[in-house]
């Protein structure tokens, strides 16, 4: 079963919006305003945007007093934890795919990083909010034996641990080199 969509608070809405057309390449499909049901009268927008697979990212955009005004979005760095840990991965059909994300990316001035994890690939950027996204091309198709080993992983107290994978940075290119 697919995720219908995944959403997420923003703090700058011009910005979030920018980059999640621009940047990411998604199509703004809907926007439901309504109130927050807060005794303080609050609104808040909820903006849908079609990724081009078989979901959407929602954004709310919160006004409201009864939420405090310095909030935090970010979903890892917000709650104390690394940017990795919450992060939101879209993906990639194949490598040539992600190869694309990778330069619009690096068009729009943002540094990518690059991970070869063995069994996929992925390119990682933040979004205006501080929260992670990549895009993912998986490489290698699951087997049985991939199961077996994950349950086997699972349920070991300290499993061994793996290396992190090639890391490569693509830098964010200048204005004259983008285009």
């Amino acid at each position: 079963m697919g995720f219908h969509h995944v959403a997420v608070a923003a703090r700058d809405l011009d910005a979030t919006h920018r980059f999640y057309t621009e940047v990411m390449g998604f199509t703004l499909v809907k926007t439901v305003a309504a109130p927050t049901g807060s005794s303080g009268g609050g609104w808040a927008k909820h903006l849908f945007y079609d990724t081009g697979g078989d979901g959407l990212l929602a954004v709310w955009d919160l006004h409201d007093d009864t939420i405090p005004s310095g909030f935090d979005p970010a979903i890892s760095t917000g709650l104390g934890l690394p940017t990795w840990v919450n992060h939101i991965a879209f993906d990639a059909p194949d490598v040539e795919d992600l190869q694309r994300h990778c330069r619009r990316w690096q068009e729009h001035g943002i540094e990518v990083v690059e991970i070869d994890h063995g069994w996929c690939r992925s390119i990682y950027a933040t979004d205006p909010n501080g929260i992670l996204v990549e895009f993912c091309a998986t490489t290698v198709a699951f087997t049985a034996a991939d199961a077996a080993e994950a349950a086997r992983l699972l349920a070991a107290e300290r499993p061994p641990l793996e290396d992190m994978g090639d890391m490569t940075f693509h830098p964010a290119l200048a204005p004259d080199v983008a285009r």
